[in-house]
């Protein structure tokens, strides 16, 4: 089993930045990815980007790219996601998961979640 833990959410102005962190312990090897997904009240949970397990391959859904940022510390065995000129549509609770795939964006094949971190953007 893998652990995740986020952390960096908060409230935040329209055009302000959040960096997110996801640190993994556990179980970590044989793993092909980390990803980023995020859910708003009322909808279903979305993929936002995903990192490769080594940091070489990165993806992004088409509403953050350009925006949002995603990048790993291997030594530390943490996740970042950067999130620059964020709108209030950015606005949910954001997951770190990991995936035994390396380039999967369906939630389903991602078996270890960690709690969720609450960002808020306001107009």
């Amino acid at each position: 089993q893998v652990q995740l833990v986020e952390s960096g959410g908060g409230l935040v102005q329209a055009g302000g930045s959040l960096r997110l962190s996801c640190a993994a312990s556990g179980r970590t090897f044989r793993r092909g990815a980390m990803a980023w997904f995020r859910q708003a009240p009322g909808k279903e949970r979305e993929f936002v980007a995903r990192i490769s397990w080594s940091g070489t391959s990165t993806y992004y859904a088409d509403s953050v790219k350009g925006r949002f940022t995603i990048s790993r510390d291997n030594a530390k065995n943490t996740v970042y996601l950067q999130m620059n000129s964020l709108k209030p549509e950015d606005t949910a609770v954001y997951y770190c998961a990991t995936s035994y795939y390396s380039d999967k964006i369906d939630s389903s094949l991602f078996d270890s979640w960690g709690q969720g971190t609450q960002v808020t953007v306001s107009s």
